[in-house]
């Protein structure tokens, strides 16, 4: 049995190329069937139509529909008496290029002095918020100050506290003590 195959089982690597080729069929089928399918339809009704069964249909409609005939309103497209009932649009028409000059100036300043109350607002606010700022940093630096005045003072303490000690020490041992 050296070299004799034992039953038919396929390698795995057979079995792979087998289901990756017939994905690929079942891929391309899956694209390409639907157009093939209308073509082929369509040329079957190509050639059902080159021998027609019965004559073509004679349509008795009515013409379609014009604007006119939609909504006569809309042919009178003239602008001319457009507004000339309402008296608010009458009385706007009737100013002069130089009367709406003046009146878009003047909304255009109080637009601008909206804009600069509005600066004054904020300008005032950030300068209260600084000086506030200004105050609390001024307290962090009196309570450092205060803080490194302590250490100093600590620190001179204790150098003073060394001596006396480093003194009696001294003493100590002059007069037989053993540490």
């Amino acid at each position: 049995m050296t070299g004799a195959v034992v039953g038919s089982r396929r390698p795995p690597t057979s079995c792979l190329r087998l289901c990756l080729v017939s994905f690929a069929i079942i891929s391309a089928l899956c694209v390409s069937g639907p157009a093939l399918y209308w073509k082929f339809k369509k040329g079957y009704h190509t050639i059902r139509s080159s021998f027609p069964s019965c004559p073509p249909c004679v349509c008795d409609c009515p013409p379609p529909l014009t604007l006119l005939q939609v909504a006569p309103g809309l042919a009178n497209l003239s602008v001319t008496d457009c507004g000339s009932n309402d008296p608010d649009l009458k009385k706007e028409m009737e100013k002069q290029f130089v009367d709406l000059l003046s009146e878009e100036m003047k909304l255009v300043e109080v637009v601008a002095q909206e804009h600069s109350r509005h600066m004054n607002a904020t300008f005032a606010e950030a300068r209260r918020v600084a000086s506030q700022y200004q105050q609390e940093a001024e307290k962090c630096n009196a309570a450092t100050e205060t803080c490194e005045e302590a250490r100093e003072r600590a620190v001179a303490l204790l150098s003073k506290e060394k001596k006396i000690t480093s003194l009696w020490e001294r003493r100590a041992r002059k007069l037989g003590w053993e540490s």
